[in-house]
Parts: structure tokens; C-alpha cells; sequence
């Protein structure tokens, strides 16, 4: 085989971002699976987005990543979560064909001419004069390349659990791969073991959904990816609610002297915020239900995925207790949910363009970084794919800052806090949530991509466009005024205090009652001049809205930021002995020692560095 720039070690969703990326940046791209079948499987549930990972995925589209893209052409359901509360907390969701989303992205990838494909697993990573050079497989293939990007989510040394039953593997009916974490760690690499599960799979024509609450999506039209003005799901599928029980809690409480969580077997901590059924009963002991969804796996099967009852007890038991839960009395399982364990590299071993710190072009992406989810792990795999055809082509690094981008709180969180548990983003992470929202993720970052080469001249004018036409409009709202005999029938109609004097529209637009669609319905005017606006008209309405009746919030956080991130702009030289600096607290020298953080401001991040410790620094730096 020919060398490469860029080996990537797995093809879930990391490691499809990072081939993708690498390879449309120019790099000339190998990817290996075990798998060819299963690029981007979608191991839990089908689904994309969500509170927080939502943005993500609308972060890694505008730069010009896929997973928004392929998440459109492959969408069943689509939902825009927290509406009722304020926009930093908007967050799109997606149901999505598992089959078709596979399919997709490896289109996707077989049309990237840079990118190609090796069905094998790789054992060893060829390391000379402490650089990444090359991988060796279980064929015995020999490959070299310039880096190599390790992504190989939960199956190195993985061990499955059902009950008492123990399998080996990385995922149902897919062997774990072995060699790589054993090698890594004879090098000196801290190696951890983490746990995660999915719950069993159903029939649902074995399910009585009448007695089910249905879920549909939104009426309106939506997508994630910003080349898209809106999807028309063809063939929506709805999801289902129903509830567990004080009979389904006793029968999983019978269960527990056989879960692996529950007699030592299982030693590794598990995700907080998607624990198993099990775990919620025991933690959660006073509560008498929990509630469950009922997912649609696809457009054309009958198979549906139990959201909130993943599960590592024994198949009996799980059927039993389903069997229990309204509407599923006479249930079908296709295959039992299961418990897994991996190993993982704590994640304060990388540096924030996601190589390791101790073997050069060498990166992590996904969950060997302790992350949860597809959304973290593509976001990774992204940042990885551009910083490693960066360094080879000797380009500046890309690393988002925290007021930038979740992508850049996840990369920080992980590199200065490391994990203690499988990480998962939340919105309360990002200390500047109002300016990181799903709506603006383009005016963010597709700049950045379109400079490195990887969003599109086309993506980047449709950003320009629908900004220019978003300020017009803003700047048209504020100069207008209303006359109290041209609104206030549609203020009374709304539940709005009259005006008696007229008023500009943006302060009419700042009442909490009022929407900016209320404005254009009721409004001939307002309807007559937004009727102008020629390009994604209800993207435009919505941003000009929000940047109106958040103006002050906006101001207000980005001063706080610009304030704060100052402490980015102090460098730390890497030469720091930080034993030998003793007014520096005894834990906070060895966690400085052992992250070594490139700037003041990462460092004053660190669990276990104090104020008092950053200004030691300071005056060791001069300022």
C-alpha cells in the first residue's frame, strides 16, 4: 500500500468526520473498519441532536462537517426542543432511519476521491523517534502514514453483559479488537475502563400503541444542516410515551443478585445522565414510574428501540418486566439490551487539537476520549481530521475557544478537567450559551471553515446573505414606528398592555407576549416589508427576533468573555517546571505538571489549581 497522510482507526461517527475531513482538506486518507457494513452505525439510539448535541451538530455543519447533512437525507421525525424557554436553550432533534443513515454517510465517503477504505483491525501503531508512522493490522498489512487518528469507540477490550452471560465484543454480534490499548499502555499512556448500554430492541407488532401517548414531530418544516432552507419528511414516524410501575421496579428489583452493576462484576462507572433501568430503581428508590420512549428503529421496519430502559440484567428478567408496562403486555424482544465495557485514554493525555502529548501525530476522537454520544464523538473526529492535515502541511492549528463553539467547551472540558465518568454535553457546560445557539452556529464558525478550505464559496455567500438580510431587517424594526390605532387590536387580541403614543417596532417586539410572526400576521405593513426579504425568510425572521429581544443578555456576555478570555492570550512556555515553583499549592503543581496547559486561561480551568495559584503564575510571568 501506498503511504498516506492520514490513517483513521475506526468508522463510527469520529472517525467518519475525520476521514471526511482530512480528505476534503487534501490529505490523502485511509480509513479502516472492521466492518464495511456498519460505517456510522448508529450503536443506540436513532436519533441525532438533542439538548446541546443539537448545536453541536449544527457546529460541525457549518464548519463543513456531514453528520447535519446526512442527518437531513436520512430524517423520519424532527423536533425542536425547549420552545417554551429562551433561545440559548433551543435544541434540534432528530429521529432518524438507522439503516439509511449508515448508507448515507458511506455514499458520502466513497464519493471523497482522497478517501480509502481497508476492512481489518488494527493491532499496533508503528512508532518511530516517538511519531505516529504507520499501522500494522490482523492480516499482518503494514501501513504507513504521516498521523494516525485512533477512533475506535467501545471496542477496544470490550466485554459485553447480559445477566451472567459475558461476551466479548464491541458492540451486538461485532467482535471488541485487541492490542492497541495493551501497546499504548506499555508506552507509558494511562488506560482506563468505562461503561455504557443500550436497551433491547422490540417488535412493534407485538406493541398496543393505543394505549400509548403519541409524539409527533413539528409541523414546520426544519433541518440541520444550513445548505438546507427546510426537509419534507415524506414518510414522518411518530415516537411513543409510556411508563415503568411499582410490578415492572419489583420484578427488576428481583433481577439485581444477577446484574453484573450489582455483584462486582461490572467496576467501571457508567453514564450519570442515562443510567441503566436498574440503576434508576435503586437510585431512585421512592419513585414509583419512570418514563420510557418507544423510538421507530426505520421508515420501513417494525423494529423500535425502548429509550430509558437500557438494561444489563438477564434476558428473562427484561422480557418480564417489559411485559408489565402498558402496552407492551404481550411484547416481542428482537435482541436484549446489554451493558459494555472499554477501555479508554483519560483525556488529559491530548492537547487541544487532539494529539497525544506523548507520541507526535498520534490523535484521539470519540469515546477512547471518555465521551458519550454521536454528537461529541463526530465533533472530535472533525477537529482531529483538520488538526492533523493542518500540522501536515504545516498550518496554523484550529482550536475553538469556549465563547466560540460547544465543540471548543467539549475539546476544553476534557483536556483541563479529564472525566471521571463517560461525558455528555449540556447546555449548562457553556458559561456563554446565549451566544452559542443552534441559530447562529453558521455566523460562528463557517468563516473558519470556509478559510481552511472545508465549507464551501457557496455555504460561506448564503451565510453573507442571510445575515445582510437578517440586519436590514433588524435595522428597518428599529426605525419603524406604530401608531396606537394601527396595533392595538392586535395587542388586545394577544393579552398585550396598549400603547397610547406610537412606538418603534422594537420596542413593541420586546414584550415577552409578542412575536415577531404576530407583528407580520397582524401588521400589513410589517407583512408587506418582510415580504422583501429574499432568502430564508424564516431563518432571517427568527434570528432578527432573537437578536432584538436579547440585545442586552447578548452585550452583556460578550463583554463578560472578552473580559475573561484575556487570560487566552497569556502563553505559558512549555518549559515550566512547575515542581520547583513551591508557592504553588502541592495539588496544584501536580495537576499543572500533568496537563501542562498551553495558556493562563486553561490553567486557571483545572480541578485543583486555585486563584491563589494562578497568580503565583502571573507574577512568575511578569504580570
Amino acid at each position: 500500500m501506498k503511504e498516506y497522510d492520514v490513517i483513521v482507526i475506526g468508522a463510527g461517527h469520529a472517525g467518519c468526520e475525520a476521514a471526511a475531513a482530512a480528505a476534503n482538506l487534501g490529505s490523502e486518507v485511509l480509513l479502516i473498519t472492521m466492518d464495511m457494513t456498519k460505517i456510522a452505525e448508529m450503536s443506540c439510539n436513532p436519533a441525532m441532536g438533542g439538548i446541546a448535541k443539537g448545536q453541536i451538530i449544527r457546529e460541525i455543519d457549518a464548519l463543513g462537517g456531514y453528520s447535519g447533512i446526512v442527518t437531513d437525507e436520512s430524517m423520519i421525525q424532527f423536533r425542536m426542543l425547549n420552545r417554551s424557554k429562551g433561545p440559548a436553550m433551543w435544541s434540534p432533534r432528530a429521529q432518524n432511519d438507522r439503516m439509511k443513515f449508515s448508507r448515507v454517510w458511506r455514499e458520502k465517503l466513497e464519493r471523497i476521491e482522497n478517501i480509502d477504505f481497508w476492512q481489518d483491525t488494527v493491532e499496533r501503531i508503528m512508532i518511530k523517534n516517538k511519531k505516529a508512522v504507520g499501522v500494522k493490522t490482523n492480516m499482518e498489512a503494514l501501513i504507513k502514514g504521516k498521523s494516525v487518528i485512533i477512533t475506535s469507540g467501545t471496542f477496544m477490550n470490550g466485554i459485553m453483559y447480559v445477566g451472567k452471560v459475558r461476551n466479548k465484543g464491541g458492540r451486538a454480534s461485532e467482535p471488541a479488537s485487541y492490542g492497541l490499548s495493551k501497546q499504548l499502555m506499555e508506552i507509558g499512556f494511562e488506560v482506563g475502563r468505562m461503561k455504557t448500554g443500550t436497551p433491547a430492541r422490540i417488535d412493534g407488532r407485538t406493541v398496543n400503541f393505543k394505549k400509548l401517548k403519541e409524539q409527533k414531530g413539528d409541523k414546520e418544516g426544519k433541518c440541520f444542516s444550513f445548505i438546507n432552507d427546510k426537509v419534507i419528511i415524506e414518510n414522518e414516524k411518530s415516537c411513543f410515551i409510556t411508563y415503568t410501575n411499582k410490578e415492572v421496579h419489583n420484578i427488576l428489583k428481583g433481577g439485581l443478585m444477577d446484574s453484573p452493576l450489582y455483584d462486582g462484576t461490572i467496576k467501571s462507572i457508567g453514564p450519570r445522565y442515562c443510567p441503566s433501568i436498574e440503576g434508576k430503581i435503586v437510585t431512585f428508590e421512592g419513585k414509583d414510574m419512570h418514563q420510557l420512549f418507544l423510538e421507530p428503529e426505520g421508515e420501513n421496519t417494525v423494529e423500535y428501540y425502548i429509550n430509558g430502559f437500557s438494561s444489563s440484567l438477564s434476558m428473562e428478567i427484561q422480557l418480564e418486566a417489559m411485559r408489565k408496562i402498558e402496552g407492551l403486555e404481550e411484547v416481542k424482544i428482537f435482541r436484549p439490551g446489554y451493558a459494555i465495557e472499554y477501555d479508554y485514554f483519560p483525556p488529559t493525555q491530548i492537547k487541544h487539537t487532539l494529539e497525544t502529548k506523548k507520541i507526535e501525530n498520534l490523535y484521539f476522537a470519540g469515546q477512547v476520549n471518555g465521551t458519550t454520544g454521536y454528537e461529541e464523538a463526530g465533533a472530535q473526529g472533525l477537529m482531529a481530521g483538520i488538526n492533523a492535515h493542518l500540522k501536515l502541511k504545516n498550518k496554523k492549528e484550529i482550536i475553538l475557544k469556549r465563547n466560540e463553539a460547544y465543540i471548543g467547551v467539549l475539546i476544553d472540558d476534557l483536556i483541563t478537567k479529564g472525566v471521571d465518568e463517560p461525558y455528555r454535553m449540556f447546555t449548562s457546560r457553556a458559561e456563554y450559551r446565549i451566544l452559542l445557539r443552534q441559530d447562529n452556529a453558521d455566523k460562528r464558525l463557517t468563516e473558519i471553515g470556509y478559510k481552511i478550505g472545508l465549507a464551501s464559496e457557496e455555504r460561506m455567500e448564503k451565510v453573507r446573505k442571510k445575515y445582510e438580510e437578517r440586519d436590514k431587517t433588524i435595522k428597518w424594526i428599529k426605525k419603524e414606528s406604530i401608531k396606537p390605532e394601527e396595533i392595538n387590536d392586535l395587542l388586545e387580541k394577544l393579552g398585550a398592555r396598549k400603547i397610547n403614543q406610537s412606538r418603534k417596532l422594537d420596542k413593541i417586539l420586546l414584550r415577552p407576549e409578542i412575536k415577531i410572526r404576530d407583528l407580520e400576521e397582524g401588521l400589513g405593513k410589517v407583512k408587506t416589508k418582510f415580504d422583501e426579504i429574499s432568502v430564508m425568510k424564516e431563518e432571517i425572521l427568527e434570528s432578527a427576533e432573537i437578536e432584538i429581544k436579547y440585545e442586552g443578555y447578548i452585550e452583556r456576555e460578550e463583554k463578560i468573555a472578552k473580559k475573561i478570555l484575556r487570560l487566552e492570550d497569556i502563553n505559558i512556555k512549555e518549559e515550566i517546571d512547575y515542581k520547583e515553583m513551591l508557592s504553588i499549592s502541592t495539588e496544584g503543581r501536580q495537576k499543572l505538571s500533568k496537563i501542562r496547559p498551553k495558556t493562563i486561561g486553561q490553567a486557571s480551568r483545572i480541578s485543583g489549581v486555585s486563584p491563589s495559584d494562578i497568580n503565583v503564575l502571573l507574577v512568575y510571568m511578569g504580570r
